[in-house]
């Protein structure tokens, strides 16, 4: 999983990782779900999951539905009686209590909204409306650039890819609305619909804040063609994932040089940015930026910008503009019904407070007992993965001390951080809810800049321990593991060892494979982007990966569209490889090393059916479409069969013969890691 799915001290050589055999006999894996018509060898994510596919619906509040939305769904009412419980008693004025229960009450006040309508907007539209070329357009975004919704510029503060120890600034391609570029371009009946919606979205928002229909018509138009002519500069999604392509680190005078309708001196000192250099991820679009801001008229960058603000906080309006929203993001979930607006909130709470609240989540649903057991399994993989680098027949020994080191100094989190975040100087009340985004907005905005002027701080978490996910960050080498995630499917401190390593291990192993996937690979032990391999070395991983992208790109979805094998190379390297990783780990169990048949199934059938449960969903076809588009990871179906077909022990598990449909040629088997 990276950013899920983005992406230490070992003792002696342990011979006997996990001693723990539950005389118990409770069922983590229920045989009702399965589909026992179908030939485990022949489809085994529809043998594991078929009769629960088959009644399952997907509720109308949702866009999919499995393992991780009915988590993610128990979560949430976990989180609501947190905050619930909060908001109706009186707390000290500012402390975590009252912040996060006053800012769950303001959010819920819903007359409120509807009585203020689209007041809370009325200053910023009137300011964009007296804007009279682009200087003033760009001087206005400066001023305004924590607001949602006002943003050209794609600024951000973070982790300097080539000096992990340092931050720096970095402008990326930015302003579309569509998911991403080539919903601007292809021809197809589906898309051109798409479009069209974009183009009666815009509409109704703009004569939502008064303005005629036919004025509306117009300015809408002129957004669907800006962002047409900005998306011909943007990379595609698969250009985007090559870290090396988007790091172009450059003089601010250079930078100036480059684009010389911009005066980047003036915007970054309105923004309180000081920097000498900063990395352009995407130049094309800085240099394309430049010369539609004089080329197009001010007028259409207006309604672009009128846009964008109205767009970025319909969500938090009354109940017409979430309406709207609404009927415009279903287009491409193909959700039916809103979701509660206590759902909303507590989302809401979790992102703009995440620390806040998930230091009471913790508290209360986090015992110590999980968090030890998580070291341990960690610990178990890593040692398990540090035997598999060992065993490798195609890596010079050169690479693998390279590679055993940064295996070693990864940096783990398991369940909260050592260090909360804090929104000290930032008022909540329980009246205001724009009022309290925007000041909160504001608050983050000069936490960011303030990064310019420090070194990074590998204690932060990019996560709320509240979150269902987890992660791989490159920039840190850390892999981390939320609370929230820490739970059954994926995780229970009393689960036999097949269930625990078949579920979480295999995404405890996923995330350590993030670390040495096609652009894990790419950093070293200290999180910076630089070669440490030998060529020959490199040149055999590129051939194998070449493989996994073949195999992959032959599934099919939706009847016409296919997986892009490109796309989803990181993440199903780190499937095929978290596999791996966590049935070796397994097997160094006693009940990976024993035979006792739990429920009618081996220790290692046991291990495997874990795997296929932890990724059994459904979801709207509308979603499938979009995710084929845009996601790094494969379908649910093919993150199990894809990664199983290439695994030897699952073969012998279920008897795999040439005769079955997931038997794939030895010669053609991914095995990297």
């Amino acid at each position: 999983m990276r950013k899920l799915f983005y992406s230490t001290l070992i003792g002696t050589t342990i011979l006997s990782i996990g001693t723990t055999v539950h005389a118990q006999k409770k069922s983590y894996f229920d045989k009702t779900n399965m589909d026992s018509s179908i030939n485990p060898a022949d489809d085994f994510f529809m043998y594991a999951n078929g009769n629960w596919i088959k009644n399952a619906k997907i509720p109308d509040d949702q866009y999919s539905w499995g393992s991780f939305t009915t988590l993610y769904e128990e979560n949430l009412k976990k989180l609501r009686a947190i905050v619930e419980e909060t908001s109706l008693k009186k707390h000290p004025k500012g402390s975590i209590q009252q912040k996060v229960g006053d800012y769950y009450k303001s959010g819920m006040d819903t007359i409120t909204l509807e009585k203020m309508g689209y007041d809370p907007l009325k200053p910023v539209l009137q300011k964009i409306d007296a804007l009279r070329n682009y200087k003033e357009l760009l001087l206005f975004i400066a001023e305004n650039y924590y607001k949602s919704g006002i943003d050209l510029l794609g600024f951000s503060v973070g982790t300097d890819e080539k000096n992990s120890t340092k931050n720096i600034a970095t402008l990326s391609q930015t302003a579309l609305t569509l998911p991403e570029k080539d919903y601007y371009f292809r021809a197809d009946a589906k898309t051109n619909e798409q479009r069209k919606k974009m183009v009666a979205f815009a509409t109704q928002l703009f004569t939502l804040v008064g303005i005629d229909l036919n004025t509306a018509q117009k300015n809408a138009t002129d957004v669907l063609n800006i962002e047409t002519a900005i998306a011909k500069s943007h990379l595609s999604q698969v250009e985007l994932r090559d870290p090396i392509k988007n790091y172009n680190k450059i003089s601010l005078n250079d930078l100036q040089k480059q684009s010389p309708h911009i005066d980047w001196s003036k915007l970054f000192s309105i923004m309180n940015v000081k920097v000498d250099s900063l990395n352009i991820a995407q130049p094309k679009y800085i240099a394309y930026l430049d010369t539609l801001l004089i080329t197009q008229p001010i007028s259409v960058w207006k309604n672009k910008l009128k846009f964008d603000y109205i767009a970025g906080n319909a969500g938090v309006l009354s109940k017409v503009f979430r309406n709207t929203q609404f009927e415009f993001d279903k287009i491409f979930s193909g959700q039916t019904v809103q979701q509660e607006r206590w759902k909303t909130m507590i989302n809401s709470t979790d992102s703009k407070l995440g620390d806040l609240l998930s230091q009471l989540y913790v508290h209360k649903y986090f015992p110590p007992t999980a968090k030890k057991r998580m070291d341990e399994l960690v610990n178990n993989l890593q040692h398990a993965f540090q035997l598999r680098i060992e065993k490798l027949d195609w890596m010079s020994a050169t690479t693998k001390q390279h590679a055993q080191e940064k295996l070693n100094t990864f940096l783990k989190k398991i369940g909260y951080p050592t260090k909360w975040k804090n929104i000290d100087g930032v008022t909540i009340d329980p009246t205001h809810f724009f009022v309290n985004r925007e000041r909160l907005a504001l608050h983050k905005y000069k936490k960011m800049i303030e990064k310019l002027s420090k070194s990074t701080d590998k204690t932060e978490w990019f996560m709320t321990p509240s979150t269902v996910n987890a992660y791989y960050n490159p920039n840190f080498n850390e892999i981390v593991f939320p609370a929230a995630i820490l739970q059954f499917p994926f995780f229970d401190l009393d689960a036999d060892d097949a269930i625990n390593y078949g579920a979480i291990g295999m995404v405890i192993g996923h995330e350590m494979t993030h670390g040495f996937d096609d652009q894990g690979r790419q950093y070293d032990k200290d999180g910076n982007l630089k070669n440490w391999w030998q060529a020959a070395d490199a040149e055999k991983f590129t051939t194998k990966s070449k493989t996994v992208i073949h195999q992959y790109n032959q599934y099919k979805v939706l009847d016409s569209l296919k997986v892009n094998g490109e796309l989803t190379l990181g993440e199903n390297l780190a499937d095929i490889g978290g596999l791996a990783i966590a049935y070796d780990a397994f097997k160094m169990t006693q009940q990976g090393q024993s035979q006792e048949k739990i429920d009618g199934f081996t220790p290692d059938q046991r291990f495997f059916l874990s795997l296929a449960q932890i990724w059994r969903s459904i979801e709207r076809p509308e979603l499938s479409r979009l995710l084929i588009n845009t996601d790094p990871h494969s379908p649910s179906i093919y993150r199990v069969n894809g990664a199983l077909s290439n695994f030897e022990p699952f073969y012998k598990a279920f008897n795999i013969t040439e005769k079955n449909k997931l038997f794939r040629q030895p010669a053609d088997r991914a095995k990297i890691w």
